[in-house]
């Protein structure tokens, strides 16, 4: 028993010798003694199989474009998916999530629903390849449209409405159609990312309608209006030609609208969610863990989470690794059971 230092004896109360005595005898530095130790009362785990890793995918051939700001992702060709795929299958990585590139942009998107989209070569090339790798695939229109908005626009039809604003019903219409689209190609899991009302219960409907309904949806139930977009949009050629998506996507002050929003699309037949940005919504990803524990969620580490720590550590300023397994494994704390990262080759290596 540790012995309370005779300078003090005199000054302190019975009460205050059994306060000291208890501190003592209760000290959690002892449980990080050693590397070993440590590991062995670790609350939370990073591992492989917890990571969903984007592909960008375009048409020609031989394409390994580097994106600019974001140092190690690319744009692949598809006769350059196998290797890739491949790879991240032999890293432990079990899932990827697909963006296209089309060839050609117009008002709705017509690519993204053709049967020989990019998208859905990707979709048979990699499932040929890698027949276990889950592949799920983004369902929205930004890429593929002229205007780079998420839907059909406003332009006089409903004269109620601002001119250019996202049309929710006629949207949810072309959703469906590309939904199908990628399941007929090979999907593993479509993803609704444009926070279109009712687009889990459409596509539901369309999916089930088409012999699909085998196939999950993972809703990105909560997905703000967030400044960490910029390089994501460099990466699949998908910025707004004017205004910006604050009218479908949320306000990044509110809390109590992402679960609203959740509910509905729990309520609709979502069978994963996802929150999106990851770091700065770690108090959403929480709250949404607590609040639906039945259904898996996922988190998207964005681009611009990763292209921060990739030029911190270019210039030295941080250390890469530590520095993105402690984000990760925050994520992770917060209440995600998957994360969708371009950190999720080097950390699965590092994990190794």
């Amino acid at each position: 028993m540790h012995k309370t230092p005779a300078l003090f004896e005199s000054s302190l109360t019975p009460n205050q010798h059994s306060a000291l005595s208890t501190q003592h005898s209760i000290r959690p530095r002892r449980l990080r003694l050693n590397p070993t130790l440590r590991r062995m009362v670790r609350e939370t785990t990073l591992a492989p199989d917890d990571f969903i890793y984007p592909l960008f995918v375009t048409h020609g051939r031989h394409v390994k474009n580097e994106i600019n700001s974001m140092p190690g992702v690319y744009q692949w060709s598809i006769d350059q998916l196998a290797r890739e795929a491949e790879a991240i299958a032999k890293l432990g990585i079990p899932a990827v999530i697909l963006f296209g590139l089309p060839a050609a942009k117009d008002p709705i998107g017509l690519e993204n629903f053709s049967s020989d989209g990019i998208v859905q070569q990707a979709t048979r090339a990699i499932k040929q390849a890698v027949p276990e790798m889950i592949v799920i695939t983004d369902v929205c229109l930004c890429e593929y449209t002229d205007h780079g908005h998420c839907g059909i626009l406003n332009h006089g039809d409903q004269p109620h409405l601002p001119e250019g604003y996202v049309l929710n019903d006629e949207t949810l219409k072309v959703l469906v159609k590309v939904a199908s689209s990628h399941a007929e190609a090979g999907a593993d899991i479509v993803a609704p990312s444009g926070m279109i009302d009712g687009m889990v219960a459409a596509i539901r409907s369309g999916l089930d309608s088409s012999g699909f309904e085998h196939i999950p949806i993972m809703s990105y139930s909560t997905k703000y209006a967030s400044g960490f977009y910029g390089p994501f949009r460099e990466a699949a050629q998908g910025a707004p030609k004017f205004g910006d998506r604050k009218t479908h996507q949320m306000d990044p002050a509110n809390a109590r609208e992402a679960l609203r929003e959740t509910e509905l699309d729990v309520a609709e037949g979502a069978d994963m969610l996802m929150v999106k940005p990851a770091l700065s919504y770690l108090d959403i990803i929480r709250q949404t863990r607590e609040q639906f524990p039945q259904l898996p969620l996922a988190a998207y580490n964005v681009s611009g989470e990763y292209a921060m720590v990739k030029a911190a550590a270019r210039n030295g300023w941080i250390d890469e690794e530590r520095v993105t397994l402690e984000i990760l494994t925050s994520i992770k704390r917060a209440g995600a059971d998957l994360i969708i990262t371009y950190h999720a080759k080097d950390a699965a290596q590092w994990i190794k």
